[in-house]
This record gives C-alpha cells, sequence and structure tokens, in this order.
C-alpha cells in the first residue's frame, strides 16, 4: 500500500502500504516551523464547553441532522497555508546557463529556489477567544496562516501555538472573542456503532457534511510503520477527503468526538476506511501545549508487545488481551515499583488494557509524578501494585518493537531447524548487540521449520527457554533437550529490544 500525505509532508515516512493511507490535508509546504507556547498561558485559560454525559443510544434514528449541524458548523474552520519562496542550496547544476535558459531565474546562483507553495484543510474552534484544534500536518512548515470562519468568510491570522507531530494534533490561536465554540464530549463513551458527522472543507470546495457510523476503536493507520507513536483512532465510514484533515468528527448531540486525520484508500478518495484521533487525546496534547509548551507525557519504562492467542496460552491468560513486558528499564519507574520481564498488564489506572498500543497512549496521556495503580498478571496470578510516573523525556520510549540480524553455530535439537552459536566480542561489535546481553545467537534458521512461521529469525539472541536464563549456545542445546512437550516459549533480544516468541513443535504432526 502506498502512504500518501499532502506533498507538503515528508512522504519517505509514509510510502509503502496496499492501497495508500491519506492525511487528508492537500497541503505542500516542506519546512519545519518552531512552535511555542504564549507567554504565561495555561491550560486552565482553555474554557472549553465540554459535555462528558454518555450518549442516549435509545433514542429513535432521526430523519433529519439539520439542526445538529447548524448547532455546530459555525465552529469548524477553513485554515489556508502558504510557505514563502526558498532557495534550496546545493542543487546540482544550479550555476549552468542553460539550465537558466530552460528554467529561468529558479536555477540562478548556487541553489534552486523552490516556488511559493499553498495548502488547505480544516479546524475546530474550542473556545470562544480563539484556541482551534486542527492536524499538525495541515500546518507543519506554513510561513503563514489564516483562518476562514464559517459562514461569512471572516478570516483571521493564526498563530501555531504548539504542535505534536507524534500524535498529528496542533493548536492555533486566532485574536477573536465572541466565537462558536464547539461543546466537547469524552470520547471515552464512544461505541462501535454510533453515527457520527465529519464536517470539514474536502477539496476546498467548501464546508461539508458527510454520515457514517463509527466502524471501531483503538485503530492505527495501516503500513503507518511507526509515523505516529500515538495512535488511538476512532474509525468511521462518515466520508473523509483530502482538505477535511483537523476538521470535526461529532456525534448525534453535535458533540465533538474527533479531529478527522487520516484514510484508507487505493485511489486517493473516500472508501469508506478513515480515522479520527479522540478528542480526548486531542485535548490533552492541546491542554500541555497551551501551559507548557510541549506536550508533557508520562514514562512507565518498559518495552511492551501484543499478546497473542498462544501468548496468552502460556501466560495463563483466557483472552489474547493486555500488554506483555518484555524488558523493564534500569532503575525507571516500572523497575522500581517491581514491574517484572513477563508480567502482563490487564489495567491502567482504573481502565482495561486492550494492547501494548493502547497501553502506551494511557500512559502517554498520564501526567508525570502521578501515582497509577496497575493490575497484571504473573505467573498466572492477579497482582496490584502501584507506580509513580515520571516525565517522558525525547529520548525515552514507553514501548517499542525491533526487527533483527544475523550470525554463529550449534544445533538446537526441539527447535527443529535452527543453528544457534555464542555471542563473541566480534559480533557484539558487528551487530551491536549490548555488553550485557547474554544468550544463543540464532545464526541459521529453516524459512520452513516451526520456529521461523513462530517468528523466530537469524540474528535473535535467545535469553530464555520456558522461564529458564540461557547464558550461552550450551544452555540453549541443554535446554531444549530436557523439555518435557513441545510447546516452547522464548525469550528474545531483538536489536535493541526484548520480545517473547511461543514455538510449538507438534502443530501439524
Amino acid at each position: 500500500m502506498n502512504t500518501n500525505r499532502p506533498p507538503r509532508l515528508n512522504r519517505g515516512a509514509r510510502l509503502a502500504l496496499l492501497g495508500a493511507v491519506l492525511l487528508t490535508a492537500a497541503a505542500s509546504a516542506v519546512f519545519t516551523h518552531q512552535a511555542t507556547a504564549k507567554d504565561g498561558a495555561r491550560a486552565a485559560d482553555l474554557k472549553l464547553k465540554v459535555d462528558a454525559q454518555p450518549l442516549k443510544r435509545e433514542a429513535q434514528l432521526r430523519t433529519s441532522f439539520a439542526p445538529v449541524v447548524k448547532e455546530t458548523s459555525h465552529s469548524v474552520v477553513n485554515i489556508f497555508t502558504s510557505t514563502k519562496p526558498r532557495r534550496m542550496e546545493g542543487m546540482p547544476f544550479g550555476g549552468n546557463p542553460m539550465f537558466r535558459e530552460f528554467f529561468g531565474d529558479a536555477f540562478r546562483g548556487p541553489g534552486m529556489v523552490m516556488p511559493r507553495q499553498n495548502g488547505l484543510g480544516s479546524g475546530v474552534i474550542v473556545t470562544e477567544d480563539g484556541y482551534i484544534l486542527t492536524n499538525n500536518h495541515v500546518v507543519d512548515g506554513a510561513d503563514e496562516i489564516k483562518v476562514a470562519l464559517n459562514p461569512d468568510g471572516r478570516e483571521y491570522d493564526a498563530k501555531v501555538v504548539g504542535r505534536d507531530p507524534k500524535s498529528d494534533i496542533a493548536v492555533l490561536k486566532v485574536e477573536a472573542t465572541g466565537l462558536a465554540a464547539i461543546k466537547v464530549a469524552n470520547s471515552d463513551e464512544v461505541e462501535v456503532g454510533d453515527v457520527v458527522l465529519a464536517i470539514g472543507n474536502p477539496f476546498g470546495v467548501g464546508q461539508t457534511v458527510t454520515m457514517g457510523i463509527v466502524g471501531g476503536l483503538g485503530r492505527a493507520v495501516p503500513g503507518d510503520a511507526g509515523a505516529l507513536e500515538y495512535e488511538d483512532f476512532i474509525q468511521t465510514d462518515a466520508a473523509i477527503n483530502p482538505g477535511n484533515s483537523g476538521g470535526a468528527l461529532i456525534d448525534v448531540e453535535g458533540r465533538l468526538v474527533g479531529i478527522n486525520t487520516a484514510i484508507v484508500s487505493r485511489g486517493g478518495g473516500n472508501n469508506g476506511v478513515g480515522f479520527a484521533v479522540p478528542v480526548n487525546l486531542a485535548r490533552n496534547v492541546m491542554e500541555s501545549l497551551v501551559e507548557h509548551g510541549r506536550v508533557v507525557r508520562g514514562f512507565l519504562g518498559v518495552n511492551i508487545q501484543n499478546v497473542t492467542p498462544s501468548l496468552a496460552s502460556e501466560f495463563g491468560l483466557k483472552e489474547p488481551t493486555g500488554a506483555l513486558v518484555t524488558e523493564v528499564s534500569p532503575k525507571g519507574p516500572a523497575d522500581k515499583a517491581g514491574l517484572k520481564s513477563g508480567d502482563v498488564v490487564t489495567r491502567f489506572d482504573g481502565r482495561d488494557v486492550r494492547d501494548s498500543r493502547h497501553l502506551k497512549v494511557m500512559v502517554g496521556q498520564t501526567a508525570p509524578n502521578r501515582e497509577v495503580r496497575v493490575e497484571l498478571l504473573r505467573d498466572g496470578k492477579k497482582r496490584e501494585m502501584t507506580i509513580p510516573l515520571r516525565e517522558r523525556s525525547g529520548d525515552q520510549e514507553l514501548a517499542g518493537r525491533r526487527s533483527g540480524r544475523s550470525p554463529l553455530d550449534g544445533d538446537v535439537g526441539g527447535l527443529q531447524g535452527v543453528v544457534v552459536g555464542d555471542v563473541t566480542d566480534a559480533l557484539r561489535q558487528r551487530f551491536d548487540i549490548p555488553e550485557n546481553i547474554e544468550g544463543a545467537l540464532v545464526t541459521q534458521i529453516d524459512p520452513d521449520s516451526r520456529a521461523a512461521d513462530s517468528g523466530l529469525r537469524q540474528g535473535d539472541v535467545i535469553r530464555e527457554i520456558n522461564r529458564q536464563p540461557v547464558t550461552s549456545a550450551e544452555d540453549a542445546i541443554d535446554a531444549v533437550q530436557k523439555l518435557e512437550n513441545a510447546r516452547i516459549l522464548l525469550k528474545l533480544w531483538r536489536q535493541g529490544g526484548t520480545i517473547f516468541v511461543v514455538v510449538d513443535e507438534s502443530r501439524g504432526k
């Protein structure tokens, strides 16, 4: 699938997929804008209209949503961006008179002049005094941002209060009062099947309303490949198209539940699979940007992975839910509280944990220095602990998944088709294996083996077999020869992170 952002964005991070993932603004700037919060601004200054009551789902289906649209449409604005012409230094042949003859002054001098670039998107007014939520990719790189109100078309110059590329949320401010601020819902109350309306400015044709239902919750954009770190999207079939980015996804009572962000499409248009950032996540980012000028996120200090059905069986879960802790950062909050590799986090701060991505979002939305109650399973038994979160710094990761490499030799009996060897100093240097990592290095693997099917790769370092430590190839050979059944739980180091894999040699026999 090809992943397509507006021309303005860095396409390299989004190319690849089985169609096209389109972040739906059609802007085209290429330069980074450094944003800071207004001096003295505080989240308390955000006078939001909040209605957190659950939706009244027993009501009859309406024949018209006109009253809801009339109430909310004035809160959705059109956003127009532009970048000034810039000279790109170091372009080849920039000083060649032949190129100037064909291409004019754009090729005069040592660099090439990039022409002015324009873009469009949408935004949502959330306070009467001019705070506006939109997508980061709508305003990223813009030198000038103008906001046009609906329906009268009044224009304002907008300033960027702050941007958060990790969630694709940005906050703008216009100097105005008495604006039509939208009511904000509690997006945690949204359910699959709820009717929603998408409001925005698709293709620049003017404000447009489309209707659909919530088709899924807690989604990640397919093929996103980590371009966004905090993904917990509401999926909808309400038509979202280029220019809708940053617009409102509202419920049938006219309350904001999400900020429209992306679609999955094979041809660039709406195919009925759109995504919106839940307003709770967007609101958390906005309040942090306004108060601190940056997003302040909680830090737990673990690497985690999703629980597969086979892992659920090994770790004593009835269903494949929760987040499996693969590694605990030394001296981090989780380590100090007693969390261990192999624990499965099932509840965080009183809420069920669906998977590793969900836990990452919840931790990121929690204020640092706050004590959070965590429920987990350890060796099939329920446990609880309180963990005081720290602030996440730029180089800290709550969770990560890494890919593999290669090296050596020795035959592991119970793991058919797997060859292992010791981790030598030369191999540590060659494959960036830290000094503290010991185990058996997978040097060869039969691609048709059960181990390969289960995810074992050449270059993995086996650190545990059925929860027994492995420090060498000989340890691994001894461990598998003593196995009493054909199901093998492996704890692996893989290029900077730790994961668990279950290999079932009994399947198909």
